[in-house]
């Protein structure tokens, strides 16, 4: 895969998708961050359920802190691992009102620091809420990235790695959008949907599909 393919390739994503964004629903960096974080393991749809009941009630760190533990847990039961999840989005309002004035710090190393908050999640807070140009590399985007040749890595690390070196600047904000939604809905983990591709002339994959 070479650079001048790639570039084609977000080319044509961007041109399918001018302004790709997640597909959880926020309406501010708090509301994200406790999206993000109970998305582990779950799908957009069912933490959108979730979070439809919780953030009418409670949508700030306070109000989260209020709403204490079993209360939050009430909300989002539905979601996986809803019991941890609670104890962590509770735990990380609290750090938000105790060390940040209830605000979401714009720093990876502060996001890194609240309980649940792993690289991914602070990439995606990054990028969507602050417009960094960050890259969070989920199961789509590793999958994505490998099975096309775009930005191949054993390791998730290894693909943002790879990504962030390959990734021209004009396109780095919404990369981690256009390939997850390719992920989702054409270059699904079973039987791709290369037919209907809008970039199979480009892509590397040797077992494509009709």
């Amino acid at each position: 895969m070479n650079n001048a393919k790639r570039r084609e390739i977000l080319t044509r994503l961007r041109d399918a998708n001018p302004h790709p964004t997640t597909e959880l629903n926020f309406d501010s960096p708090f509301e994200l961050l406790v999206a993000v974080t109970l998305s582990a393991q779950a799908t957009d749809v069912g933490v959108n359920k979730a979070t439809a009941r919780l953030f009418p009630v409670a949508n700030t760190p306070q109000a989260i802190v209020d709403l204490g533990i079993e209360g939050l847990a009430e909300y989002i039961k539905t979601i996986g691992l809803y019991n941890s999840k609670a104890k962590n989005v509770h735990r990380l309002s609290q750090i938000l009102v105790e060390q940040h004035q209830g605000e979401v710090p714009e720093s990876r190393e502060a996001l890194e620091a609240l309980p649940g908050v792993g690289r991914k999640t602070a990439n995606v807070v990054l990028n969507t809420a602050f417009g960094w140009p960050t890259i969070a590399v989920d199961t789509h985007i590793y999958r994505v990235s490998n099975r096309t040749k775009f930005a191949m890595g054993k390791t998730v690390e290894k693909v943002e790695e790879k990504l962030l070196k390959v990734v021209p600047k004009e396109f780095k904000v919404d990369v981690h959008h256009w390939l997850i939604l390719h992920g989702r809905y054409t270059c699904i983990a079973r039987k791709p949907r290369c037919g209907s591709c809008i970039i199979e002339d480009l892509c590397e994959f040797k077992d494509k599909t009709d």
